[in-house]
Protein backbone atom coordinates (compact mmCIF):
# COMPACT_ATOMS: atom_id res chain seq x y z
CA UNK A 1 0.00 0.00 0.00
CA UNK A 2 1.26 3.42 -0.68
CA UNK A 3 0.53 6.94 0.76
CA UNK A 4 -2.78 8.37 0.77
CA UNK A 5 -2.00 11.05 -1.69
CA UNK A 6 -1.03 8.97 -5.48
CA UNK A 7 -0.44 11.48 -8.28
CA UNK A 8 -1.81 9.91 -11.64
CA UNK A 9 0.25 10.40 -15.04
CA UNK A 10 -1.10 8.78 -17.88
CA UNK A 11 0.76 8.30 -20.94
CA UNK A 12 1.19 7.74 -24.66
CA UNK A 13 4.79 7.75 -26.60
CA UNK A 14 6.22 10.46 -23.95
CA UNK A 15 9.71 8.75 -24.54
CA UNK A 16 10.71 12.42 -24.71
CA UNK A 17 9.19 13.97 -22.14
CA UNK A 18 8.55 12.20 -19.13
CA UNK A 19 11.82 11.71 -17.60
CA UNK A 20 11.39 15.16 -16.94
CA UNK A 21 7.98 15.01 -15.13
CA UNK A 22 8.88 12.44 -13.13
CA UNK A 23 12.69 14.15 -12.34
CA UNK A 24 10.37 16.82 -11.22
CA UNK A 25 8.61 15.09 -8.85
CA UNK A 26 11.69 13.61 -7.29
CA UNK A 27 12.25 17.63 -6.12
CA UNK A 28 8.63 17.72 -4.47
CA UNK A 29 9.50 19.31 -1.07
CA UNK A 30 6.18 17.57 0.36
CA UNK A 31 7.79 13.41 -0.55
CA UNK A 32 5.02 11.55 0.89
CA UNK A 33 3.01 10.48 -1.97
CA UNK A 34 2.82 7.54 -4.48
CA UNK A 35 2.95 8.14 -8.25
CA UNK A 36 1.67 5.56 -11.07
CA UNK A 37 2.35 6.02 -15.13
CA UNK A 38 -0.31 4.79 -16.41
CA UNK A 39 1.34 3.19 -20.05
CA UNK A 40 -1.49 3.94 -22.49
CA UNK A 41 -0.03 1.25 -24.93
CA UNK A 42 2.82 3.26 -25.78
CA UNK A 43 5.20 2.41 -28.85
CA UNK A 44 7.97 3.63 -27.63
CA UNK A 45 10.55 3.04 -24.34
CA UNK A 46 7.65 5.53 -22.45
CA UNK A 47 7.47 2.64 -19.67
CA UNK A 48 10.95 1.23 -19.38
CA UNK A 49 12.04 4.58 -18.52
CA UNK A 50 9.24 5.22 -16.00
CA UNK A 51 10.26 2.14 -14.17
CA UNK A 52 13.57 3.73 -14.24
CA UNK A 53 12.83 6.24 -11.28
CA UNK A 54 11.42 3.40 -9.23
CA UNK A 55 14.50 3.73 -6.87
CA UNK A 56 13.60 7.74 -6.21
CA UNK A 57 10.08 7.63 -6.59
CA UNK A 58 7.45 5.03 -4.80
CA UNK A 59 6.30 4.82 -8.24
CA UNK A 60 3.21 1.89 -9.85
CA UNK A 61 3.92 1.36 -13.65
CA UNK A 62 0.47 -0.37 -15.23
CA UNK A 63 -0.75 -0.98 -18.53
CA UNK A 64 -4.20 0.66 -20.34
CA UNK A 65 -4.57 -0.92 -23.93
CA UNK A 66 -7.37 1.17 -24.39
CA UNK A 67 -6.31 4.38 -26.45
CA UNK A 68 -7.29 7.22 -24.57
CA UNK A 69 -6.56 9.88 -22.48
CA UNK A 70 -9.70 9.55 -20.09
CA UNK A 71 -9.38 5.57 -20.15
CA UNK A 72 -5.82 6.20 -19.49
CA UNK A 73 -6.64 8.33 -16.43
CA UNK A 74 -9.53 6.73 -15.14
CA UNK A 75 -7.88 3.32 -14.66
CA UNK A 76 -4.64 5.12 -12.52
CA UNK A 77 -7.15 6.95 -10.46
CA UNK A 78 -9.09 3.50 -9.39
CA UNK A 79 -5.91 1.20 -9.46
CA UNK A 80 -4.46 4.53 -7.01
CA UNK A 81 -8.30 4.08 -4.90
CA UNK A 82 -7.95 0.31 -5.22
CA UNK A 83 -4.29 0.72 -3.26
CA UNK A 84 -5.15 3.19 -0.43
CA UNK A 85 -5.51 6.47 -1.78
CA UNK A 86 -7.47 8.90 -0.53
CA UNK A 87 -6.21 12.08 -2.40
CA UNK A 88 -5.38 11.70 -5.76
CA UNK A 89 -3.29 14.35 -8.11
CA UNK A 90 -3.54 13.85 -11.97
CA UNK A 91 -0.96 15.96 -14.19
CA UNK A 92 0.24 14.83 -17.79
CA UNK A 93 3.65 13.49 -19.58
CA UNK A 94 4.36 16.25 -20.77
CA UNK A 95 4.22 18.71 -18.00
CA UNK A 96 6.67 20.28 -15.04
CA UNK A 97 4.81 20.45 -11.58
CA UNK A 98 6.18 23.36 -9.62
CA UNK A 99 8.44 22.06 -6.83
CA UNK A 100 6.07 22.73 -4.01
CA UNK A 101 2.77 21.22 -6.51
CA UNK A 102 2.19 18.37 -4.05
CA UNK A 103 2.06 20.70 -1.15
CA UNK A 104 -0.29 23.47 -2.23
CA UNK A 105 -2.51 20.10 -3.45
CA UNK A 106 -2.39 19.00 0.18
CA UNK A 107 -2.97 22.44 1.61
CA UNK A 108 -5.57 23.25 -0.61
CA UNK A 109 -7.55 19.45 0.69
CA UNK A 110 -6.65 20.37 3.92
CA UNK A 111 -8.74 23.96 3.51
CA UNK A 112 -11.56 22.08 2.61
CA UNK A 113 -11.96 21.61 -1.03
CA UNK A 114 -12.53 18.25 -2.65
CA UNK A 115 -11.59 19.07 -6.04
CA UNK A 116 -8.95 21.72 -7.16
CA UNK A 117 -6.75 23.09 -9.76
CA UNK A 118 -4.62 26.28 -10.50
CA UNK A 119 -2.25 27.79 -13.05
CA UNK A 120 -1.02 26.08 -15.82
CA UNK A 121 1.91 27.75 -17.65
CA UNK A 122 4.24 27.58 -20.40
CA UNK A 123 7.29 25.43 -19.91
CA UNK A 124 10.43 26.41 -21.02
CA UNK A 125 12.59 23.43 -21.18
CA UNK A 126 11.64 21.65 -24.28
CA UNK A 127 12.73 24.43 -26.86
CA UNK A 128 13.61 28.10 -26.92
CA UNK A 129 10.32 29.74 -26.51
CA UNK A 130 8.97 32.43 -28.77
CA UNK A 131 7.50 35.48 -27.07
CA UNK A 132 4.14 34.84 -28.26
CA UNK A 133 4.57 31.52 -26.91
CA UNK A 134 4.85 32.70 -23.15
CA UNK A 135 2.02 34.46 -23.33
CA UNK A 136 -0.23 32.53 -25.45
CA UNK A 137 -0.46 29.30 -23.58
CA UNK A 138 -1.63 31.65 -20.58
CA UNK A 139 -3.83 33.21 -22.64
CA UNK A 140 -5.74 30.02 -24.67
CA UNK A 141 -6.41 28.68 -21.01
CA UNK A 142 -8.33 32.38 -19.74
CA UNK A 143 -10.21 32.13 -23.12
CA UNK A 144 -11.09 28.65 -22.82
CA UNK A 145 -12.09 29.03 -19.81
CA UNK A 146 -14.18 32.26 -19.84
CA UNK A 147 -15.77 30.15 -22.90
CA UNK A 148 -16.96 27.63 -20.61
CA UNK A 149 -19.00 29.78 -18.55
CA UNK A 150 -20.93 30.61 -21.16
CA UNK A 151 -21.02 26.77 -23.21
CA UNK A 152 -24.44 25.71 -23.29
CA UNK A 153 -23.55 22.23 -21.80
CA UNK A 154 -21.39 23.81 -19.22
CA UNK A 155 -25.36 25.41 -17.99
CA UNK A 156 -27.81 23.82 -16.54
CA UNK A 157 -30.13 23.65 -13.35
CA UNK A 158 -28.70 20.36 -11.94
CA UNK A 159 -25.45 21.80 -11.76
CA UNK A 160 -24.87 23.18 -7.84
CA UNK A 161 -22.00 25.44 -8.43
CA UNK A 162 -20.34 27.44 -11.22
CA UNK A 163 -18.47 26.01 -13.96
CA UNK A 164 -14.76 26.44 -13.43
CA UNK A 165 -12.04 25.50 -16.02
CA UNK A 166 -9.69 22.69 -14.44
CA UNK A 167 -6.80 21.36 -16.80
CA UNK A 168 -6.48 17.28 -16.44
CA UNK A 169 -2.75 17.91 -16.19
CA UNK A 170 -3.40 19.83 -13.10
CA UNK A 171 -6.60 18.54 -10.88
CA UNK A 172 -6.63 16.85 -7.91
CA UNK A 173 -9.73 15.37 -6.24
CA UNK A 174 -10.49 13.46 -3.37
CA UNK A 175 -11.12 9.15 -3.80
CA UNK A 176 -14.29 9.73 -2.33
CA UNK A 177 -15.94 12.30 -4.87
CA UNK A 178 -14.09 11.19 -7.75
CA UNK A 179 -15.88 7.66 -7.14
CA UNK A 180 -19.59 9.69 -6.24
CA UNK A 181 -19.11 11.51 -9.49
CA UNK A 182 -18.06 8.75 -11.82
CA UNK A 183 -14.50 9.90 -12.53
CA UNK A 184 -13.34 10.49 -15.82
CA UNK A 185 -15.05 9.34 -19.12
CA UNK A 186 -13.14 6.48 -20.53
CA UNK A 187 -13.20 8.27 -23.79
CA UNK A 188 -10.35 9.61 -26.15
CA UNK A 189 -9.26 13.17 -26.25
CA UNK A 190 -10.11 14.05 -29.31
CA UNK A 191 -13.66 12.62 -28.80
CA UNK A 192 -13.98 14.27 -25.13
CA UNK A 193 -12.60 16.91 -23.11
CA UNK A 194 -12.30 14.40 -20.05
CA UNK A 195 -11.30 17.19 -17.48
CA UNK A 196 -13.97 19.65 -18.55
CA UNK A 197 -16.61 16.43 -18.37
CA UNK A 198 -15.55 15.11 -14.51
CA UNK A 199 -15.52 18.83 -13.70
CA UNK A 200 -19.16 18.99 -14.52
CA UNK A 201 -19.67 15.58 -12.71
CA UNK A 202 -18.48 16.99 -9.92
CA UNK A 203 -20.95 20.23 -10.23
CA UNK A 204 -23.77 18.19 -9.91
CA UNK A 205 -22.85 16.85 -6.55
CA UNK A 206 -20.69 19.68 -4.75
CA UNK A 207 -19.68 23.26 -4.74
CA UNK A 208 -16.30 22.36 -3.07
CA UNK A 209 -14.14 22.57 -5.61
CA UNK A 210 -12.01 25.90 -6.71
CA UNK A 211 -8.70 27.57 -7.80
CA UNK A 212 -5.44 27.99 -6.39
CA UNK A 213 -2.55 29.82 -6.88
CA UNK A 214 -0.19 28.03 -5.59
CA UNK A 215 -1.42 24.49 -7.22
CA UNK A 216 1.36 25.58 -10.45
CA UNK A 217 1.84 23.29 -13.16
CA UNK A 218 3.85 23.95 -16.43
CA UNK A 219 2.71 22.31 -19.82
CA UNK A 220 3.95 21.96 -23.13
CA UNK A 221 3.43 24.46 -26.04
CA UNK A 222 3.91 21.70 -28.32
CA UNK A 223 0.01 21.82 -29.36
CA UNK A 224 0.09 25.28 -29.76
CA UNK A 225 2.94 25.50 -31.88
CA UNK A 226 1.61 22.91 -33.79
CA UNK A 227 -2.42 24.22 -34.28
CA UNK A 228 -1.33 27.55 -34.24
CA UNK A 229 -3.48 30.08 -32.04
CA UNK A 230 -7.07 29.80 -33.87
CA UNK A 231 -6.46 26.01 -33.72
CA UNK A 232 -5.65 25.56 -30.70
CA UNK A 233 -8.54 27.85 -29.25
CA UNK A 234 -10.85 25.88 -31.46
CA UNK A 235 -9.65 22.52 -30.47
CA UNK A 236 -10.47 23.83 -26.55
CA UNK A 237 -13.51 25.35 -28.03
CA UNK A 238 -15.50 21.86 -28.31
CA UNK A 239 -13.14 20.45 -30.67
CA UNK A 240 -14.18 22.80 -33.34
CA UNK A 241 -10.73 22.02 -35.30
CA UNK A 242 -9.46 18.43 -35.14
CA UNK A 243 -6.58 17.92 -36.83
CA UNK A 244 -5.38 14.53 -38.84
CA UNK A 245 -2.70 14.02 -36.04
CA UNK A 246 -3.55 14.59 -32.84
CA UNK A 247 -1.18 13.09 -30.92
CA UNK A 248 1.71 15.56 -31.13
CA UNK A 249 5.10 14.29 -30.43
Amino acid sequence: MGHPLWVVIPAYDEQRSIGATLHRLTEQTDTAFTVVVVDNASTDATASIAAGFADRLDLHVITEPVKGTGAAADTGMRYAIAHGASLLARTDADCLPAPGWVAAVRRGFAGGLRMLSGPLRPRADEFPLRWWEKRLLPAVVSVAATFGRFRPGNRDAAYVGPYVMMPGCNLAITAELYEAAGGFPRTRIEDVHEDRALVNRVRKLTRDYGLRRDVLVHGSVRRLRAYGLVGTLAWYADHRYTPDRVDIR
